[in-house]
Formats: C-alpha cells, sequence, structure tokens
C-alpha cells in the first residue's frame, strides 16, 4: 500500500510539472485548472509525452478546461491599477459601514420585529433579525473588499467600482446597497431605503 501510495505522489509531482497536456482529439491543448489529475495507467516518458494504453478507469476531481474555449462564465476579471489604495479603501469602507448602521439603527426604532439588534464592533456590523437570521458585514482589507453574510442569498465578496461609486458584487454588478434593499423589504414585507 505504501509503494503505491508513493508511486501515486511521484506521478502527482510529474504531472503538476506540466500544466498542459495535448488533446487525443484536437491540435488544442487542455488545461488544468487546480485540479487533481489521476490517471494511473498512463505513463510519461522523458520526453514529456503521454502514452495512452486504454483506461480502465480515469478519476479527476474537476474537468480540464479548454484554452480555445468561449465560456465567459465566472466572475470578471479584476483590473489591479483600479485597486483602491489602503487608506482609501479604509475611508469609503468606513464611511459605507458606519452610513448603514445609522439607518440601520433608525429604521430599527419604527420596525416591530422580534429580536432586531445592531452591533458594530473589530470592524464588523451585525445585524440581527431574530428568526429571520443574520445580516454580517466586515471589511476584507487585503482584497480590498466589503463581505456581506446573508440569511437571504449567502456570502458575497463587493468590490469598489469608480465608476459607479458604489460597492459592486463582480459576479452580478449588484450594488450592496440594493442588495440589502430588495433582501430585507422582502424579509420585513415593505420597502426600505438605505441608499
Amino acid at each position: 500500500m505504501a509503494s503505491k501510495l508513493q508511486l501515486c505522489v511521484r506521478r502527482l509531482s510529474t504531472l503538476r510539472k506540466h500544466c498542459c497536456f495535448p488533446s487525443s482529439s484536437s491540435s488544442s491543448f487542455l488545461v488544468r485548472s487546480r485540479s487533481l489529475l489521476i490517471q494511473p495507467s498512463r505513463t510519461i516518458n522523458h520526453h514529456s509525452s503521454i502514452h495512452s494504453p486504454p483506461l480502465s478507469r480515469t478519476f479527476y476531481s474537476s474537468p480540464l478546461l479548454n484554452i480555445n474555449s468561449t465560456d465567459t462564465e465566472g466572475p470578471a476579471a479584476i483590473d489591479y491599477r483600479s485597486l483602491l489604495q489602503e487608506g482609501e479603501f479604509h475611508s469609503l469602507a468606513d464611511s459605507t459601514i458606519h452610513d448603514l448602521q445609522e439607518k440601520l439603527e433608525e429604521y430599527g426604532d419604527t420596525v416591530q420585529i422580534d429580536g432586531f439588534d445592531i452591533d458594530y464592533g473589530n470592524e464588523v456590523l451585525t445585524l440581527k433579525l431574530g428568526d429571520l437570521g443574520t445580516y454580517v458585514l466586515n471589511k476584507q482589507s487585503p482584497n480590498r473588499q466589503l463581505w456581506l453574510s446573508s440569511p437571504v442569498s449567502g456570502p458575497s465578496r463587493f468590490d469598489w467600482d469608480q465608476n459607479a461609486q458604489a460597492w459592486v458584487y463582480r459576479r452580478t454588478k449588484a450594488n450592496l446597497l440594493k442588495v440589502l434593499e430588495s433582501e430585507m423589504g422582502q424579509l420585513f414585507g415593505e420597502p426600505i431605503k438605505l441608499a
């Protein structure tokens, strides 16, 4: 058993060094994307070519991606030139969180929801809504993002959009305040204005 494990580890190490594998069906290349590739019946010679005898079993933790694919799913690319400087990030994030805290505290004074509580500490804003769930909004300084945990939509990461002058979720282009207004409106059964 130990020798089989060592052999698999050696093969995996060799495969990790080579990120591209020629496709047998075309001249394009297939690329691993953080995937573990284990094909015990394939061998690699010193010239990095792959011999493929008929396989009885092949295991992939995720599918290989075709470089020539026009698949556009996933988050938009990050333009690193547009990342905020640390001081600017903290200023914008703190302003957003404190404004949101004030508006939610005002709203909490007018609404009758059991368990409604707002807490801000250690740069984390927590909004408890009793049986309706809990929202958590916090800064992620290394990424220059605001992270939201929502009882409705789950986790989201918002980046500052210079053009929109708002925190935007890159996958859906949703505005942080609009997301909160929409979700809380659904939970409370009445519209709420946070922007």
